[in-house]
């Protein structure tokens, strides 16, 4: 199901800034070589993520679900001078891949990216962060929040991708990974520790700001 009409997302892409030159690259190579590229962010969801990031101007960035480091390439771009993303990914196999494009991109000073399990990783690490991206498997999204809630500062932004899971979230009978999501977005909904906004960009992206 397109959550966009095709021909509105085309011309939204045309009046967006272009895909830099490196994250083209990423984006080609992802294709080529690397299995389900549907889970790059891509041109209109990376500008949105850079322009939400430079918008926050964080210090701290925590991104859990790295894939090809394109969505940490972009959050990157509106660190402060002196910032720092972590970025957690459980797949050892695209670690080589992944690094060689910070490289390319000159982020790789400022992002810390390490491999394993989140769930296990995120209770580690004793730091508070300004902006929190979630985009890993869905089914531990709510285990995720929960982490990462004490670690995000008040005033900061989780982000959380997938949250329209192709649009499934309104069929009559929803499937269980469907249900999954839809837990997790009222379990959002519901927390008045937070407030919130759904946005229909590519897979819809939560948007949570802690009181």
């Amino acid at each position: 199901m397109d959550i966009i009409n095709k021909k509105i997302n085309s011309y939204v892409e045309t009046h967006t800034d272009i895909e830099p030159a490196i994250l083209q690259l990423l984006n080609r190579e992802t294709h080529l070589k690397i299995l389900l590229p549907r889970m790059l962010s891509g041109h209109f969801q990376g500008r949105t993520l850079s322009m939400l990031s430079k918008m926050i101007k964080p210090k701290r960035i925590l991104e859990i679900g790295t894939y090809t480091g394109y969505s940490a390439i972009c959050l990157a771009e509106g660190l402060e001078e002196d910032g720092l993303l972590t970025t957690l990914d459980i797949n050892e196999e695209l670690e080589p891949f992944v690094r060689s494009f910070f490289e390319k991109a000159g982020v790789q000073n400022k992002i810390d990216y390490r491999i394993g399990n989140a769930v296990e990783i995120i209770p580690t690490i004793d730091e508070e962060f300004d902006m929190i991206f979630i985009d890993a498997d869905k089914k531990n999204n709510g285990n995720y929040y929960d982490l990462v809630f004490d670690k995000l500062k008040h005033g900061g932004y989780i982000l959380a991708d997938n949250v329209l899971w192709s649009g499934k979230v309104i069929d009559e009978n929803p499937d269980k990974d469907t249900k999954l999501v839809m837990a997790f977005n009222e379990k959002v909904q519901n927390d008045d520790r937070v407030e919130n906004i759904l946005l229909p960009i590519r897979d819809g992206i939560m948007i949570i700001r802690k009181k």
